[in-house]
């Protein structure tokens, strides 16, 4: 691992954005809750620490905090409720009332060194701010680098060693020379190189994999989506036949699906591929229920069961199974016991998995976002069309039935689906839209076809942009390309008769109705 950025996330919303501002700088980084002990960050060696925002005050008993001594570990950025940390922890005075600041704000620059090297001094930049307390007094050795309206801190450094804090949100797009002051201090502070590319990730990513396998057989999940696909890609990369891949048809994908998968993964992967037909078995362990978060669990336990019975069956006796589990669906299935951020909700393949499974996982892609994983993909040579896909939940379409996940409404939202993406990709849109599908709702509505009254299913269409899954905001469709999907999904599917469209962003919605 080359240089890398440790982010230690105090609750803030925004902690994601600086992971993701810092591998947009091509340097390393991950997030930890702040109750990682100074031994573990020690031993984690990073080249740099980050101290996100968050909601608490410093003052409050339950408030996160670290020890003193992480900041003599590396380098330390502290952003809003993280330079206020900083300044409670070294003898500073943090109060508050009085000078909230909130958006978008003026701060005036006193120094062109440290974070604002490359600024004027006296300067006026924009900022987004998002403060209730405010750092009153900037603690003993340590010197003002910016100050805002009301003559607020808005900066600050220590004299002498690099220990840098700011009070607004560096990370986010409204921050005007945000990307200059993250990458001031990943290069001038902490000394990084710009070494986070596909391409060194798939080196290091190769060599990890072999070490832990050795000789022994390796069974992957497939798909057919963008993440088990590049996950497959390069466990292949690396260990050739002793990968064998499983294609369980759980009755949950969409039309058409199956063939293509298997179609496409031999003809470009030249993989073992082994196809197991499951419908029955997993519509049997749903059947009757409708909470999200059991039909997560039921079918990441079912899949298990279902690979270790075809891993059995095709005499592999694997000890490793592949997944492609992202960082977002780390990052939104932690609990909050682990971290100031609470669980958004269980991905069936992480949170979802059997306790006492006899696979060892092997998820090489656990710390990448969508477009890195895109990006490997390419660098493995994956073809675009299969890179370019939409991304496909593991839970399939139960998540997209709302409540009981029964053949019948399998069947409407299917139907429903194909219709819709093959609008969007008539109408040229596809590549413009993140995630795209169509939602079974458990309610009917009252129409009229054929001068007679109708009582039947509802379906709502998704359709988000995104770079990372992150964040998310609705994408606006032409008004008559919205008109022709509704049209042909109640003419050409039996039992809708409405169409809804879904104009909800992430947050505070996420993208997946369930």
């Amino acid at each position: 691992m080359g240089s890398r950025i440790l982010i230690l996330d105090c609750g803030s919303q925004f902690t994601q954005l600086i992971a993701r501002r810092v591998r947009e700088a091509r340097v390393y980084s991950e997030i930890h809750p702040p109750t990682r002990s100074l031994e573990w960050i020690r031993e984690w060696k990073p080249d740099g620490i980050v101290l996100s925002g968050g909601p608490s005050s410093v003052t409050d008993i339950d408030a996160p905090t670290i020890p003193r001594d992480v900041l003599d570990v590396a380098p330390v950025l502290g952003v809003c409720y993280g330079m206020q940390l900083i300044a409670h922890l070294e003898g500073g005075a943090v109060v508050g009332g009085g000078r909230r600041e909130y958006g978008r704000a003026e701060i005036v620059i006193a120094e062109n060194a440290g974070v604002f090297a490359g600024f004027d001094v006296a300067e006026r930049t924009t900022v987004w701010m998002s403060h209730g307390d405010h750092v009153e007094l900037v603690p003993p050795g340590y010197v003002v680098t910016a100050r805002s309206g009301h003559n607020v801190v808005a900066g600050f450094r220590h004299a002498s060693k690099p220990i840098h804090a700011v009070q607004f949100h560096s990370e986010v797009a409204h921050t005007v020379r945000g990307a200059e002051i993250v990458q001031n201090f990943l290069f001038e502070i902490c000394g990084c190189t710009p070494d986070w590319t596909p391409g060194h990730f798939v080196d290091l990513e190769i060599a990890k994999i072999r070490a832990l396998v050795g000789d022994r057989q390796v069974i992957c999940g497939l798909s057919g989506g963008v993440d088990s696909s590049v996950a497959a890609a390069l466990v292949h990369r690396a260990i050739g036949d002793q990968l064998t891949c499983i294609f369980v048809d759980t009755g949950l994908l969409r039309l058409h699906e199956r063939e293509q998968v298997e179609r496409t993964m031999r003809a470009h992967l030249g993989m073992k591929l082994i196809t197991v037909r499951a419908e029955d078995r997993f519509l049997s362990a749903l059947a009757g229920e409708g909470d999200p978060e059991k039909k997560r669990k039921i079918i990441g336990h079912t899949f298990i069961d279902v690979f270790e019975d075809a891993s059995a069956d095709a005499g592999e006796q694997a000890t490793f199974l592949v997944q492609g589990t992202l960082y977002p669906d780390v990052i939104e299935s932690v609990s909050a016991k682990g971290g100031p951020s609470a669980t958004i909700k269980t991905h069936h393949n992480v949170g979802g998995l059997k306790p006492d499974m006899m696979f060892t996982l092997i998820e090489p892609l656990r710390e990448l976002f969508k477009d890195e994983v895109r990006n490997v993909g390419r660098e493995l040579g994956l073809p675009e069309e299969m890179v370019g896909r939409h991304p496909f939940p593991g839970p399939g379409l139960a998540i997209r039935v709302l409540g009981d996940v029964t053949p019948h409404a399998l069947d409407i939202l299917r139907r429903a689906d194909a219709i819709y993406l093959d609008e969007i990709r008539s109408a040229g849109l596809y590549d413009d839209i993140w995630q795209a599908f169509a939602v079974f709702l458990p309610v009917r509505s009252v129409g009229v076809m054929g001068d007679s009254r109708t009582y039947e299913h509802v379906i709502a269409l998704r359709a988000v942009t995104s770079t990372d899954g992150m964040t998310a905001d609705w994408y606006a469709f032409p008004p008559e390309v919205l008109g022709r999907i509704s049209n042909r999904i109640i003419n050409e599917v039996d039992g809708v008769n409405r169409v809804v469209y879904d104009i909800s962003s992430k947050p505070p919605a996420t993208i997946e109705w369930e």
